[in-house]
């Protein structure tokens, strides 16, 4: 049986949606993993995200709490809010009790990926301070460190991102992901799917 990876996200604009997709591609291209893209419910009314320019939501499906316990690894990634997740994805996690009692998400490898405004708006203490949720849970936390490479090195151009995980930089909401991004992401996904098969063993 397939490892299943799922890939679970808040996206308010669409920037980490993008890196989603990318992270997904990466976690499907290795051989015996099934990955799959779930976005958490929006908490906000339509009124009000119309008042903020949101764009429609990409056609994924929302996931339920009890959705994460049939994955064999997870990949969690929202905008930041002050340096810290956005609170959607936070209610989303504090919907996840049950799961905590019975610790259903103990031992899961999972990774973090993100979108900030600005350089210094979040692109470590954002991943950073998500890392108590999965420790909670007793979660794995798998960083990609600096198995990217030489793009982890890259002085020349803008590039989100950390060894914690993929990230881009959302300026005013103009700016999009780079190329180089949307390879780490696809990076990101490729080496966690490779390491949650790893945990998961022979099927």
């Amino acid at each position: 049986m397939a490892a299943k990876v799922y890939i679970v996200y808040y996206s308010m604009y669409g920037h980490v949606a993008k890196l989603a997709e990318e992270i997904k591609k990466g976690a499907a291209s290795v051989e015996g993993v099934e990955a799959k893209l779930w976005q958490v419910p929006e908490t906000l009314p339509d009124e009000v995200l119309g008042k903020m320019g949101a764009p429609p939501k990409y056609d994924v499906p929302t996931i339920q709490p009890s959705d994460l316990a049939e994955a064999d690894g997870l990949i969690f990634g929202f905008p930041t809010r002050f340096g810290m997740m956005a609170a959607q994805f936070k209610a989303f996690l504090d919907a996840t009790g049950g799961l905590w009692r019975m610790q259903q998400l103990a031992g899961k490898p999972a990774g973090i990926f993100y979108s900030t405004g600005s350089q210094g708006g979040g692109q470590e203490t954002t991943p950073l301070t998500a890392i108590t949720q999965l420790v909670h849970h007793g979660m794995i936390f798998v960083p990609i460190g600096y198995t990217f490479g030489a793009g982890m090195f890259e002085m020349e151009k803008v590039k989100g991102g950390s060894p914690y995980g993929a990230g881009t930089y959302a300026g005013d909401g103009s700016r999009q992901p780079s190329e180089l991004e949307l390879q780490q992401a696809f990076h990101q996904g490729k080496y966690i799917a490779g390491i949650a098969k790893k945990l998961k063993g022979p099927a």
